[in-house]
């Protein structure tokens, strides 16, 4: 079946798809569609994230887990009522915390690469690397990247002053490689991994540093 699955209609459909989803947010509506989701959408992502995988071991040294994140959303204490996501969200994930992550929908399509949200032990030890000559290197490895920074820093963390506090401040760090939608259709797969060892180096100072 995954040799049948043509992964070069895979951006294309998929947006499609989530494009009609916005628009047609309801039970009914994905039930009727359901099949569609799963030949358009689903199939062609976990064969995408199958290929990507074992490359993203050779690249990093690691067996990341992947991870296709389901549509449904739990709405149980949301006031957004909606029963599904309109965008696709999928990752791979080491046990220390570093992920790569992939999203699209039909606003935009982003790769990234880095650590969400620091647990306490990562947190101390990401502002104390900030504070010596390792915050020198990684300035310049966010500089080259050319790439998005996230999360924003927090304005009630305390840290010491410095050229780097607002560095600090940050409850994670992933860089994201935006507006890839073009570029996903020819071979989705070969254009996340460009992005991803464009941010490789990212990933070798926080598995190195934290």
């Amino acid at each position: 079946m995954a040799s049948l699955i043509d992964l070069t209609a895979f951006a294309p459909q998929a947006r499609r798809f989530l494009t009609e989803l916005e628009a047609n947010n309801d039970r009914a509506w994905f039930s009727a569609n359901k099949q569609r989701y799963d030949s358009e959408v689903k199939r062609p992502a976990e064969l995408m994230i199958a290929q990507i995988t074992p490359e993203l071991e050779i690249l990093s040294g690691d067996l990341p887990r992947p991870k296709l994140f389901r549509p449904q959303r739990d709405v149980r204490y949301s006031d957004d009522k909606q029963p599904f996501h309109t965008h696709l969200h999928a990752l791979w994930s080491l046990p220390d915390g570093r992920a790569w992550y992939f999203a699209l929908s039909k606003d935009y399509a982003t790769a990234g690469a880095g650590i969400l949200a620091f647990d306490g032990r990562r947190m101390l030890a990401w502002q104390a690397a900030l504070m010596g000559p390792e915050g020198d290197e990684l300035e310049r490895i966010i500089a080259r990247s050319g790439a998005r920074i996230d999360p924003a820093p927090s304005p009630t963390s305390e840290v010491p002053p410095g050229p780097r506090a607002k560095l600090m401040r940050r409850p994670g760090c992933v860089l994201w490689i935006d507006d890839i939608y073009e570029d996903l259709a020819p071979d989705p797969v070969a254009t996340l991994l460009q992005c991803y060892t464009r941010l490789q180096p990212l990933q070798d100072w926080l598995g190195t540093r934290l």
